[in-house]
Formats: C-alpha cells, structure tokens, sequence
C-alpha cells in the first residue's frame, strides 16, 4: 500500500516542514503554551498555526489568531540556526529578497495594460450622513411653531402636526412649544398654552403631555442659563395645564419624586403647587396670568370698526378707512361695518354723504360683498324699533337711504326688509309669531339686567305660547353669543330653569336644530359661533337639559352638508373629554348663576336632616333658602324615594306643610310626581315594591289636592 506521502506534491511537503518546524519554534516560546498546561501541543493548535501564517484552511474550521485564543507572529529558523522574526506582509529582513513583487520605484495602474482589471482599483470608502429622525422631526415642529405664533391659528397648528406624523415624538413637540414660548412676550405663552388645551387627546396623547412637562422639568437647569425667570413662569405653564386638566394633579407630586431636590424642576413644582394651586381662585387668577384670550372677540372688532368710522367722518379719507377695513381681516364681519356706518350717519346728518361714499366705494372694489351689504342692512333694520328710542327719525332716515344705496348701486335691488331673525322665513301674516318674538327679546333683555329666573317663566306663561318654544330657545342663545360671558352663563342657567319647568325636551332639541340649521348665518354675526353653539350643547347635557343620545337626534334632523353637523361632532368631544363636566361647567367662567348639581346636594341633604329627626318647619325653611321655586319639583321626586327607601312616610308630612303654605305649587308637586312615575322601572330594581308605594302616595295626593286632574 502506497504511503500517504505519495499523494503530496513537492511544494506541500515544504510546507508541512516548514509548518514542522514553526510546531517546534513555539513550543519553545513562553507565549505558545498556557501556564495550566504543560504537556505537547495538540493537533488543532498545530492546525492553528498553519492556518494562520499560510492562509490555508485547518480541519478544524480555520479560527482566527482573535478567536483561538494565541497570538504569536511568524518565526522561523535560519540555516544557521537563529530565529528570525518575519516583518509584516512577509516582508524579510536584512539579507532577504523582499516580499513578493517588491520593486524599487512606485507601482502604479495602468488602464491601457490588456491585463487590467477595474477590481484591483483602489476605492475610497465615502462617508455619508444617516439622517436622525428625531432630528428631523426637531427641525420641523419649529417652523409649525414659528407659524403658529405669527398667525395664531390652531387648526393649522394641529393639522401640520398631523400631517408631520412621528406620533411618537410629541412629547418632544410639548417641550420645544413650551420652552420657545418662555423666551417670548405673554401674547406668545398664553398662544401656547392655548395651543397645548387644542391638542389634548386629539392629537397628542395625555401620557405624552406629561413626558413633555417633565423634559422641561428635567431642563429647566439648562433653560435657567438663557431664562432669567424660568422657574416662575414654567412652574405657571404647569399651574395652567392643571387648570386646562392636560395634566392631572397628581403629576406635581409624581415627579417630585423623580427629581432631585437641588434641581430647578424641583423648585419649579414647588412653586406651581404653593404660589398658582393653592392660592383663592387660583383657576381665574391663572388663567388670567397671561392676559386671557390670544384672539380678537367680537366686542374688540366692533371697537375697532367704530372707532376707523369715527376717525373717517372727521377727516374724510376714504382709501385710508378703506385700508383699515381691510387690515382688521374679518370679510365676514363687513356687514358690521355697514350696520355701524349707517348708524352713524343716522346719528350725525352731516356724515351722511361721507358714508354714501364709503360704502360705495368699498362695494365697486369688492372690500364689502353685496351679502354682506344686504347683511348690514338687514340687521340695522331688525334693530330699527331700538334705534328710534335714541334717534327718533330713525325708520324714516333708514327708509330714504334704501332706495339711495339702490339708486347708486351698492345695495342690491333685490333687497327686501326680511321680518324673520337669522335662517328664519316666516309668513308674514303671522301677526302671533312675529308678536311673539318682539315680546320676548324684551323678556330676554329683562332677564339678562335683572337675573330674575322666576319672573321670566312667569311671562312665558303669560304669553301663552308654549309650541314658540323652540323659538325662544333659539333667541335667548342667540342674544347672549352676541354678549359676555356673564350672559352666556345666565343662558345656559335658565335652560335647565325653563326645562324643568315649562319646556320639554322635544322642545330643546327642536330649538337647537333651529339653531344649527342657520349657523352659517350666526356666524357672521359672531366670530366664534361653531365653538360657542358646541359649548352650549355640551353645557346642555352636563345640566340634564339634554340626554347625550339627543346629540345624536340633533345630528339626524340636520339637512345633508349642515355646518351645524361638525358643531354637533364637537359638542360631543367636548363631553367625552377627561373631567368634561368640570370644564364645561366653568365653560363661561361659571359662579354667575344657578348650578344643577349644587342644587340637587343642598336638597337631599336637607331631606336627610328633616328625616333624621329634623323640624317640619325648619325644612321649609331651608327649602325657601335655595330660592329656586322653578326646582321644588326636585324636593318632591327626592322626597318620595327617600320615603320608598326608608319605608317612612313621614316625608308627605313634609310635603303637605310646603304645599299648604304654597312653597311648592301644584304644577311643582305634579311635575315631582311625573318625574317619579317615568323612572319607575329604575327605582324599581332598588326598591322591589316602589310600583304599590307609589300608587299609595299617588291617591294620598290626589285626596289631598297636591295633583293636577290631567296627572295620569
């Protein structure tokens, strides 16, 4: 049998004595072993060392000098029997040839050689920037921001946040808002504050409001460096997202805890929880801090526009009343500029003509649209009988200036003097209707001077209309848009009097259809209608006055392409909101009037009292206290669960001292009963026998005369 060296050609067998040889080398060398093993090298190792210094694959898999484990340079053995240490690349030293292809000049590449090959080309490595998205997304937000602040409009905002995605980065976006606005004027803080409130929920995410704050807690050492008063005004930007509720007040103390006590966030908390939070009023103090809202209202426009009218009718300018117009950016507000130009010249007879001019020049350059012209008119019209109480030619000036402005061209022809109010075409021959809502504007005015909830029912009554009462409803909110906040309060107050009272829920509904159907036109009227009308639901159905299922009643009567429809779809993200009733409840500032929730507490509390061994005389009294006669019907439908629940009929002794002293009136008492009787079923999975107790208490009223005969 042939010997395995027979299959090895001549340049193999060097190789292997070469290799020999190096085995032997560096079991000699100290580095080659380790010190826990004494005994010959393995074959692996010897494999290790092939591998390594000829590039030739080992059996076991051809590890590196890196991953076995021993790192040794190549050395082999003169013929003189001295070690030489081989330079790098296989080189040699003295008395060597040089390592494969050494020339003595520079080698170069030569494209036209037949044997080039573009492979052996050197090549560079060209670095290029991988972009950061969270950078991007840095760069990008602070020209959403710079933009927001010159034109201070938050859909915009909100829209180009959407669109720039990378939800997960807002928190990001709540900080650089944030500490951009701190190094600017109290306009641009308040914008900022108002921009986070529009943002929450829908499109930043409450946990990411709070990582927001707490980057600029953990910040504020660093924000302090550029921002001399950095602790006051970030530690009143957390005073305020309380306020807003986009952050809840347990975050104070959470972060607290995960901020060291020397820091700046630190003492940042501090001062938003004992200087903002804990002073008296602190919610108005601090919403006020920054001088409140950051746009124009309508009482501001209208300032405005009286005093370029007044500075026109003294110096006749008219490009430059023009100019003014222009700049005040509210097209849809020109017919205010009408309404008052008119007046004034009914007002002052010399600036009658100065105004012609104005006005017409303003329609031939299209500043005021023919609507809004026929707008203006229509509405100095409806006020006409007002007017004349301080100008008393005033429907007989209004009437020679029609006929005027049409003959020169700036009032369509087509004009008529509508009778209806906003939205509203009623037949003319409707002498009741058109009665009715003269009588009640007076009414509404009335209310709004003297805060009387009862004396107005009383004149609704008096009226006699009841099927107006969507008419009413309609009116009352229209007037108060059109006012303060003090009367937009005392609205929604008497909504809740008048649907406990005298108006049915078919009648709200109805009034508030009649009111979105014509929002477009209120709109032009008052600035921020939409968003008002959406308080005035949500405030709505925090009062009771509407269950949140006649939202979507509202919706469904809506003609198709109704503006009113988004109102309705806003109204409902308002009351779907974290701590909606306590927002919207202070909506318009709040404390102005009668608040439900309030009033039903102080009654069962008082009921408890007179239960628990109270005085008959002492509980009337209480009752006259709360000075909410239209509410007595609550004392009654309180009373009688009371009584089911604690099988003690000694609540109808209560009952019939206050209907004897004419406390309770016999509408209020049936009104009571009537409540009962329409939530029977509910009552009766508390109170098994709650359908024979009340039929009890229904005949000892009846006997008694506390029921009207239509009750049944």
């Amino acid at each position: 049998m042939a010997s395995r060296e027979g299959f090895l050609t001549e340049g193999q067998r060097e190789m292997l004595r070469i290799a020999t040889e190096n085995a032997d080398v560096m079991s000699s060398l100290p580095l080659a072993s380790s010190p826990k093993s004494t005994g010959p090298r393995s074959p692996s190792q010897t494999s290790f060392v092939l591998s390594e210094n000829h590039h030739v694959k080992a059996p076991n898999g051809g590890q590196s000098a890196a991953a076995g484990g021993v790192a040794v340079r190549h050395v082999r053995r003169s013929h003189s029997g001295k070690s030489i240490r081989v330079k790098k690349d296989g080189a040699g030293g003295k008395g060597t040839w040089g390592k494969l292809l050494d020339t003595d000049g520079e080698s170069f590449i030569d494209r036209n050689d037949p044997n080039y090959d573009s492979g052996g080309e050197p090549y560079e490595l060209v670095g290029s920037t991988v972009s950061d998205p969270l950078d991007e997304y840095k760069k990008a937000v602070v020209s959403i921001i710079e933009e927001y602040f010159s034109t201070g409009d938050v859909e915009v905002a909100a829209s180009c946040l959407k669109e720039l995605g990378s939800s997960e980065y807002h928190p990001y976006f709540v900080k650089r808002l944030v500490s951009m606005a701190m190094d600017r004027h109290d306009k641009e803080k308040e914008m900022a504050s108002v921009l986070l409130s529009a943002l929450y929920a829908d499109v930043i995410n409450p946990t990411q409001i709070r990582q927001g704050f707490f980057m600029l807690l953990e910040s504020a050492d660093d924000l302090a460096v550029d921002i001399l008063d950095t602790v006051d005004i970030l530690a009143l930007f957390i005073a305020r997202a309380v306020v807003d509720d986009i952050l809840p007040p347990s975050f104070i103390p959470r972060a607290r805890k995960m901020l060291p006590e020397t820091s700046k966030g630190f003492e940042v908390l501090q001062t938003a929880e004992k200087s903002y939070l804990s002073a008296p009023h602190h919610a108005e103090l601090v919403e006020r801090r920054w001088g409140g809202s950051t746009h124009l209202t309508v009482d501001e426009v209208k300032k405005k526009i009286a005093e370029l009218l007044r500075e026109y009718v003294e110096n006749g300018d008219a490009s430059e009343a023009r100019r003014c117009i222009r700049q005040l950016g509210v097209p849809f507000f020109h017919h205010e500029v009408v309404k008052r130009a008119l007046v004034l010249a009914m007002e002052i007879s010399t600036a009658e003509p100065l105004i012609r001019k104005l006005l017409k020049e303003a329609a031939d350059e299209g500043l005021i649209s023919s609507s809004q012209m026929v707008k203006g008119f229509t509405r100095l019209a409806e006020s006409l009988d007002d007017l004349a109480l301080d100008i008393p030619s005033a429907k007989t000036l209004f009437q020679t200036l029609v006929p005027q402005a049409i003959s020169e061209g700036w009032l369509d022809a087509s004009y008529v003097k509508p009778l209806g109010e906003n939205g509203e075409k009623p037949d003319k021959n409707d002498e009741k209707l058109f009665r009715y809502k003269e009588e009640v504007v007076i009414v509404i005015h009335e209310y709004f001077l003297s805060d009387d909830i009862p004396e107005l029912i009383r004149s609704l009554e008096d009226l006699g209309a009841p099927a107006y009462n969507p008419i009413f409803l309609k009116k009352l909110i229209s007037l108060a848009m059109d006012r303060k906040n003090r009367e937009k309060e005392m609205a929604s107050v008497l909504l809740s009097a008048l649907h406990i009272e005298i108006f049915s829920t078919e009648d709200m509904v109805n009034g508030f259809v009649m009111l979105l159907e014509s929002a477009e036109d209120t709109a032009l009227d008052i600035l921020d209608a939409s968003n008002e009308l959406a308080f005035f639901l949500a405030r709505a159905v925090i009062d009771d006055v509407l269950a949140p299922l006649n939202l979507e009643e509202i919706a469904s009567k809506l003609p198709p392409n109704c503006s009113g429809s988004e109102t309705v779809h806003v109204a409902q993200s308002l009351i779907a909101a974290r701590h909606a009733g306590e927002r919207i409840l202070r909506c318009w500032g709040g404390g102005t009037g009668w608040a439900v929730e309030d009033a039903k507490d102080k009654i069962q509390k008082l009921l408890e009292e007179y239960e628990s061994g109270g005085v008959v005389s002492e509980a009337c009294q209480c009752i006259r206290d709360l000075g909410m006669p239209f509410f007595n019907h609550e004392v009654v439908k309180k009373a009688l669960v009371m009584a089911m629940e604690k099988k003690n009929d000694r609540m109808l002794d209560l009952l019939q001292e206050c209907f004897g002293e004419g406390l309770i009136t016999i509408n209020q008492m049936t009104k009571g009963f009537n409540r009962i009787k329409d939530g029977l079923d509910d009552l009766a999975l508390d109170i098994p026998n709650a359908s024979d107790k009340f039929e009890f208490y229904v005949n000892h009223a009846r006997e008694r005369g506390w029921l009207l005969p239509v009750f049944g």
